[in-house]
This record gives structure tokens, sequence and C-alpha cells, in this order.
């Protein structure tokens, strides 16, 4: 693999050019990134480096760097500068002195000691200091020095993309701190994934789970799995198809304000709700998925990927409108939506262009309110500044987009589960325009998947409760 390369020269120092009590010096900022780029690569995951609840509560009272981090600035000191390319190391001698946190300035200093003619080894002293000028590390290295003289173009560090999907998990997470649970009619839990993701949902207090479809069979599912079940109450029906009637029959007589689905297909349950005039509103029914992608500056919505096969123009009104009120509902104020197509000039021959255009014309009319349209939109262009710039499309949604409106549900389907098996995202769904918000993900998402959407109705109902003549969802 050919690495880049940094446009600086790097020049050595040979042996016969050191001389005692010559010195170089390092300058670095931490940055949380680093500690977390180590702890990374190098395994140490200690929470008195990433967890700041833990970290308050240790001696150093916050989190602080791997004290290996200041002794590799040694290493990066040595093998770059002085004495460079070539040097061989053999000993390092280190004493950590005081910790160091985020945003501390650190120096190194290494200052020739001793030379050694017969080895062609040196010996030196290193420092590190902060931005005070105290001393929060020391020590010595012995080395042997470069005897081959180079000057070379610097090679650049390669670089590292962070993502910390349990940090994503808890900050979506907090923000239903200070709702309290809702009752939710769990629909036919009865495998592990959607049992343990429903009483997952309790413990982080998002739901008081009602749990309704065959009584034994969850029982002896959550025997199985070693699921608690406390809390939960059980309604017990024959299958599921019973299950999403009884599901359906509470939520319309508002003994639940939320739907979760369980083991049984969508269908099952969509058809359920459906089926209950009063639980139907002036919107049509869509899906959105909410993603954390590791590239990707902030969260993306997708819709819709798992409800509408192939929407007409009038359907996707509602679909990008549903989309929309629930991006305000968790705090997006307006909302940027990229409507996609394969292209972004509209054409004739692909009806998605022209359904984008006149999606956009009816934004600009006031048919669809709350968000800022733009479209037709190729992928690249709605998630990347710099592919929009390079076919020079001027769009304050392209690069930036909140929303990703797709044609149908093949292609969102695709896009969805190539960012969440190829891309890492971490996922979670829901489903919009009925009276209840309707927590929905596949059968072969885990439960933390399960939990993320379960806060994604835990909004959405609290929403509804603030607003009980019209709701926005």
């Amino acid at each position: 693999m050919n690495l880049p390369i940094n446009t600086e020269l790097i020049e050595n120092y040979v042996f016969d050019e050191i001389s005692v009590g010559q010195n170089a010096r390092l300058l670095r900022a931490l940055k949380l990134e680093d500690i977390r780029a180590f702890a990374a690569v190098s395994g140490d995951t200690n929470p008195a480096h990433l967890d700041p609840e833990y970290a308050n509560d240790t001696l150093f009272h916050g989190v602080i760097a791997h004290g290996m981090w200041s002794g590799a600035l040694i290493s990066a000191l040595l093998g770059t500068q002085f004495p460079g390319p070539g040097t061989i190391y053999q000993d390092q001698a280190l004493h950590f002195v005081k910790p160091v946190r985020v945003g501390d300035t650190l120096t190194v200093t290494v200052t020739v000691i001793s030379k050694n003619s017969e080895n062609h080894s040196i010996e030196l002293d290193c420092q590190v200091v902060n931005q005070k000028g105290i001393c929060v590390l020391s020590g010595t290295a012995r080395v042997l020095a470069p005897m081959v003289k180079v000057r070379l173009p610097g090679v650049a560090a390669p670089q590292i993309q962070l993502y910390d999907p349990q940090i994503r998990f808890k900050q979506l997470l907090a923000l239903g701190d200070k709702l309290e649970a809702v009752r939710c009619a769990v629909v036919h839990p009865c495998d592990d994934g959607s049992l343990s993701g429903a009483m997952d949902s309790a413990r982080h207090g998002l739901i008081v789970p009602v749990l309704i479809g065959p009584e034994v069979r969850i029982r002896h599912v959550a025997a199985e799995a070693g699921i608690d079940l406390t809390g939960a109450e059980i309604v017990n029906q024959p299958h599921s198809h019973a299950a999403a009637e009884a599901a359906a029959e509470m939520a319309a007589s508002g003994k639940v304000e939320m739907l979760m689905k369980g083991s049984l297909h969508t269908d099952e349950l969509i058809h359920a709700v459906l089926s209950k005039a009063v639980l139907r509103t002036e919107r049509r029914l869509s899906h959105v998925f909410r993603f954390d992608v590791p590239l990707y500056h902030k969260p993306l919505l997708i819709t819709d990927a798992a409800l509408n096969i192939r929407p007409t123009l009038q359907e996707k009104i509602d679909i990008i409108q549903n989309a929309i009120d629930f991006a305000r509902i968790m705090g997006v104020a307006t909302p940027k939506v990229a409507v996609l197509s394969a292209v972004e000039m509209v054409n004739p021959s692909i009806p998605s262009t022209i359904d984008a255009a006149a999606l956009c014309k009816m934004a600009d009319r006031g048919q669809i309110t709350g968000g800022v349209l733009d479209g037709p939109l190729a992928f690249d262009n709605a998630i990347s500044m710099h592919a929009a710039q390079i076919k020079h499309i001027t769009s304050c949604v392209a690069g930036h987009a909140d929303i990703l409106a797709v044609p149908d549900l093949e292609s969102g389907n695709m896009l969805a589960k190539q960012l969440e098996y190829l891309a890492g995202a971490s996922g979670s769904g829901i489903v919009l325009g009925a009276r209840v918000p309707i927590a929905l993900t596949s059968r072969a998402d885990g439960p933390s998947n399960r939990v993320a959407s379960a806060l994604l109705g835990l909004m959405v109902a609290h929403n509804s409760r603030r607003d009980q003549v019209r709701p926005v969802w």
C-alpha cells in the first residue's frame, strides 16, 4: 500500500553529526480524539481514559491521557526528527510525574547526554512538560544512531476515522432523559431479540412494556435467554395475527401510546393498525430510518425504505412531510431534504427526477412545510459537499442533508442495508402517520437497535401529548 507523501522533507542526523548536549523539540496538543485513537490502537480501554463519570471519581478527578501516549511522543521525535530515519530503539526508561488532560500542550525535549563510538549508540535525556512548564514525564532513551545520511519526503500519517457506537447510542438515549416512559404494546415478542429489546427499553426508562402474544411461549423464550420480565404486563394471545389485532385495539382505546414490532411480519402489524379507523390520520403511513453513520457529520434519516413500495407523487408528499416533522421532533430546526435520484438533472426518461423537481416546487408553494428541499440530487452530491462542488451544484442541501427521500422502497432498502452492513452505521426505525408511533425494526436487528427505535417512539409519543388536536407525526 502506498502511503500519502508529505511535501516536507525529512533529514536525519548520522552518528558523526551528533554531539553531546545537542537537543530537539516537538510540540503536541492533546485532543479527546487522541485518547480515543490510542485506546482503539492499543486496546487499553481503561475507563480512567474513556469514561468521564468513572474518571471524575478517581484520584485525578477527570479523564486523563494514557501515560504511554506521552511516551509515544518521545518515539515520534526520535524517529522522525532527531536522530530521525534509521534510528533503532534499544532502551527507554520513563517516569510518569503528572497526568495529562485534554487541552494540554506538551513540549517534548530530547538531549544527548552520552555517545558510544564502539556500537554507535547514544543516550538521551527525555523531558515532557505541559503549557504551564510543569514536567509530566521524564526519562532516558538509548538508541542506535543512523549511519547512512538520508533526505527524503516525509510520509503523512494514515488518517483514522473515529466512531464509537456506544457514545452515539448514549447521546441518542440522552434525548429522552427528562421524558417519562410510555405504555408500549410489544407485538408478538416471541424471539430473544425482540423480547430482550423490549425489556432493555424498559430498563432504560423508555417504555412500560405490555407484551402481547402467547404467554407460554413468551415465558419460555425469556427463560431460555435469561431475560428478566419483571415489570412487564403480558396479554395472552394465541398467535401473531391476534396479537396485532389486540395491540391495535389497545392503541385505539388509548391504553397504550406506542407500538413495537416483535417477531411478526411488518404487514401483519400495519394491516391491524390500518383496520382501526381511529388510528388513521390524514397522512399516509411511512417509515423513517435513523442512522448514525461513521463518515457523516450528523444523524441521517432515510425514507421510505420499508413500507411504501412504489409511492406516487402525492404519497411522496406525505412521506417527506412525515420525515420533516419527525426530524423537528428530534431537534433539527429546519431539516434539509435531499430528494434522491440517479442523477441531479431533470430527465424525462427518469421519472424520479420529475417527481423530485415537482416536490421541490411544492415546497416553494407551501404544500410541504418545515424543511428545505432540493432535488433531484444523486446520492454523492446529497451527502458530499466536495461532490456537489465538482458538479457545480449550488445548494444549501447538498453535502448537508438531514433527510434522504428515496425514489422507492427497493432503492431505499438497499441504501439502508449498505449503510449498516458496509459503512458500519447504527440504525433504528419508526413508522409515522398513525395516531401512535410504531417502533419498527428488522428481525435481524440487535437489542440496541430496538432500544434506539423505542427512543424514537418515546419522542414522538410525547410530542403527540403536546399536540392532541392534530398530531404532527
